[in-house]
């Protein structure tokens, strides 16, 4: 067997680094780990058509920006509310998620400009629900994967 195999053999790719930091007399344990490659061997061929097949940096930061819609507990228990009702008034998501109206109505203006939820006006009361099918089923998906993630859980 030659040197590189047994190499990549006998390495691991990810890599984990122990630091012991003194801080006041106490001994603390800090893991960071990486992914790595021992042995770097680039394929030109799969990089160039993998990189033709990336969404423009345009359109990475508008998903990236729509994703911050549930960097928020407040807007993702919002969202979640409005899926399972299907259309609530700002008194109802309050109640419902346990927040004051006025978080509730900011939360909805952010969501709103998002593009996440849409309001009806039905006299002096504005309902929201979710934007389009797209909105519940990433909602639905996000859930189901932590649920897998978890264990089933």
């Amino acid at each position: 067997m030659n040197k590189v195999h047994g190499l990549l053999r006998d390495h691991q790719l990810i890599c984990t680094i122990v630091q012991i930091i003194e801080t006041r007399g106490t001994r603390l344990l800090t893991f960071a780990s990486f992914a790595a490659c021992d042995v770097r061997i680039v394929d030109p061929d799969k990089v160039a058509v993998t990189r033709e097949r990336l969404p423009s940096p345009a359109e990475i930061d508008r998903l990236a920006d729509w994703f911050k819609v549930l960097g928020d507990a407040t807007r993702a228990r919002i969202l979640f509310a409005v899926l399972e009702a299907g259309e609530l008034c700002v008194c109802d998501l309050a109640a419902t998620v346990d927040v004051p109206e006025s978080t509730v109505s900011h939360a909805l203006r952010w969501l709103r400009g998002a593009g996440v939820v849409r309001a009806r006006r039905s006299g002096k009361m504005m309902y929201y629900r979710l934007d389009d099918e797209h909105v519940r089923m990433l909602l639905d998906i996000g859930r189901e994967h932590l649920r897998h993630r978890d264990g089933g859980c």
